[in-house]
């Protein structure tokens, strides 16, 4: 019986002949499988031997074969089969299986020959081939690197020339390296996630700055340092404006570096007084399309998390312009005429400067301003008389309002002081009298100053909700959750670049000079666009640090239960943590039932927790 040795798909075959139809065959494979393959397939005919071990028997002839020795006995220029090159090589009239062992040689070495149709070859030229030789070593060297890479990995070694590539390996891996190639390998074998594998091979010293260090290589490109804006700011600020004369202080947290709003109280005739509400004015000293004003379009807001901040501004300007005591400072300031019933009778602006006497803390005031002394009409602390005026008008603007019974005001703040990785998580209930105060002074500058910008015609960047969802825009509108009419964030300029965009717009008004932007202005949209993106994104890093630390304080505090609140389904709220959790086994129950849950398991890298129900507790 006639057999064939035949190529198929790339693959070299062996069977025997059924039918010869001139152009095309019916064949047999050894293992009985038929099949039709074309004529032009066919690289030999044979009888003898049998095609039984006839592909074995070839390739174990094809590895005692040179191929580079086959090569030098090639014509660089003449094409050439098997059949022929084989008899060249062996030095006589080839059999079957010497003919299929060149053959096979040859299409198991494209390096050495390249293939020019169906069994036909020519050798490799000599540049071409030294190339592709260095080539496939290089290749060769790269596998048994990573090889020994992977092996490192998973004993969870680090090899020491990734430890300069750990940021790139984190946060902007090139996959087509051979330190991310075996990495991949790594983290497939031990089922880790790079950030684990990292971790475990001691490559992530600080879970913190892992989250921080990734926040900044996708936000922060170009880093957070401004040591290459200018210190010297000596002239940001007219130096002719007028002194306010008033007694200002200010309410911010401890830690607040950018001041940029102070309240003074100063008595009229007939029981009436005036409120002056003054806002630091960065907008005197940053011009648009300078330098600092581009620093601040590109991170539009300060970066809030738990133990620091990336500020919107360098710190040397905000130095410049935070209303710190006992420092005379550039301000815009919104005075409101108040009668004694505190009905607002008249509103004006004016651009001027204020000392602020003294920079009143949370922390230490709302221990001497509070519900109680409120109560007991007690006056033995800093401003008490200015803040019960204050108190008396924040109420009677929220009543008008609206939102006096507004149930957000029942809900609980938290802060968090970190000093030397040990992390204090405080509570602090929204809506006593200090945050009262303070949140209707600036809700009625917002809209008050959204207002006269609207109503001169001037343009501004408002913000305004409707059926629940706040946007942005460049038309005045009704925010139905705070009551108003119109709302344009005005009230920190050092914070947000809305409020700076704003506050140009606003010195422009007051100083009657004309505005900087106009509602033509490509700048007010794209940093309406790019605002809220930016505002998002950073509010979501925010929660993220967040959860962090409360996580941070769980195993600092070694907690293995708590208490908690049944959100919904199986979501959970902890106590004393604004830590929102997934308990799989929670039963049915419903939204505020209080339970005991039971916390293993925490994992700082993709800050997780396993959390598991342990019963219904007292509420």
């Amino acid at each position: 019986m006639v057999n064939v040795f035949y190529e198929e798909a790339g693959a070299l075959k062996v069977g025997s002949v059924l039918t010869d139809n001139t152009a095309s065959l019916q064949i047999e494979s050894a293992h009985g499988k038929r099949s039709k393959i074309k004529a032009t397939s066919v690289l030999l005919r044979f009888e003898n031997p049998p095609m039984h071990g006839f592909i074995q028997q070839a390739q174990e002839k094809a590895a005692d074969i040179d191929v580079n020795f086959l090569w030098e006995c090639c014509e660089e220029t003449r094409e050439f089969t098997g059949q022929e090159l084989a008899g060249d090589y062996f030095g006589h009239t080839p059999d079957p299986v010497e003919i299929a062992a060149i053959t096979i040689l040859l299409s198991q070495n494209p390096v050495y020959f390249h293939k020019k149709g169906a069994g036909r070859f020519r050798a490799a030229p000599p540049e071409i081939l030294r190339a592709a030789l260095a080539s496939r070593e290089k290749k060769r060297l790269a596998e048994e690197k990573q090889a020994g890479y992977v092996q490192q990995l998973t004993k969870f070694e680090l090899p020491d020339t990734f430890r300069p590539l750990i940021d790139d390996l984190l946060y902007r891996p090139d996959k087509n390296t051979v330190e991310w190639k075996a990495l991949e390998a790594a983290c497939e074998a031990t089922r880790l996630s790079v950030p684990g594998l990292l971790e475990q091979c001691g490559a992530i010293p600080s879970t913190h700055d892992y989250h921080f260090n990734q926040f900044l290589h996708e936000h922060f490109p170009e880093g957070i340092s401004t040591d290459s804006y200018p210190a010297d700011l000596a002239g940001m600020a007219p130096e002719d404006l007028p002194e306010a004369g008033v007694r200002a202080f200010s309410i911010d947290d401890a830690t607040t570096t950018e001041i940029d709003d102070a309240f003074s109280v100063t008595p009229l005739s007939y029981g009436s007084f005036r409120i002056g509400i003054h806002i630091a004015t960065p907008a005197l000293g940053v011009a648009p399309d300078s330098l600092l004003d581009k620093l601040a379009a590109r991170r539009l807001s300060t970066v809030y998390l738990p133990g620091r901040k990336i500020t919107m501004l360098p710190e040397s300007v905000i130095q410049h312009f935070t209303l710190g005591e006992t420092h005379q400072r550039p301000v815009l300031s919104l005075y409101l005429e108040v009668a004694d019933d505190f009905t607002v009778t008249r509103t004006f602006s004016r651009i001027e400067t204020i000392e602020v006497s003294t920079n009143l803390r949370l922390d230490s005031l709302e221990q001497q301003f509070n519900e109680i002394t409120l109560q007991d009409n007690r006056t033995d602390y800093p401003f008490a008389h200015e803040l019960k005026l204050l108190w008396n008008f924040a109420c009677k603007m929220e009543k008008l309002r609206g939102k006096d019974q507004d149930i957000n005001s029942e809900k609980t703040d938290y802060s968090f002081v970190i000093v030397q990785d040990h992390v204090s998580v405080y509570e602090r209930r929204r809506g006593a009298p200090i945050d009262k105060v303070v949140s209707e002074l600036m809700i009625f500058a917002n809209a008050e100053w959204g207002k006269q910008l609207a109503d001169a015609g001037y343009a501004g960047i408002y913000r305004s909700q409707g059926n629940g969802k706040v946007k942005m825009s460049l038309s005045p509108a009704p925010h139905q959750g705070l009551g108003v009419s119109q709302y344009a964030w005005s009230s920190s300029p050092m914070r947000r670049y809305v409020d700076l965009i704003n506050q140009r717009q606003l010195i422009a008004l007051v100083s009657g000079t004309p505005p900087p932007y106009t509602r033509e202005n490509d700048t007010l949209l794209i940093t309406m666009r790019d605002f809220e993106i930016a505002y998002a994104t950073y509010a979501d890093f925010q929660r993220g640090m967040e959860r962090y630390w409360c996580l941070r304080w769980l195993l600092q505090e070694n907690v293995s239960t708590s208490g908690a609140i049944v959100i919904r389904e199986n979501l959970v709220k902890l106590d004393r943590l604004p830590l929102v959790v997934r308990v799989p086994s929670l039963p049915d129950l419903s939204p505020g039932t209080p339970v005991a849950i039971g916390i293993s398991q925490i994992n700082l890298l993709d800050r997780s927790l396993n959390a598991s129900f342990l019963g219904k507790s007292e509420g």
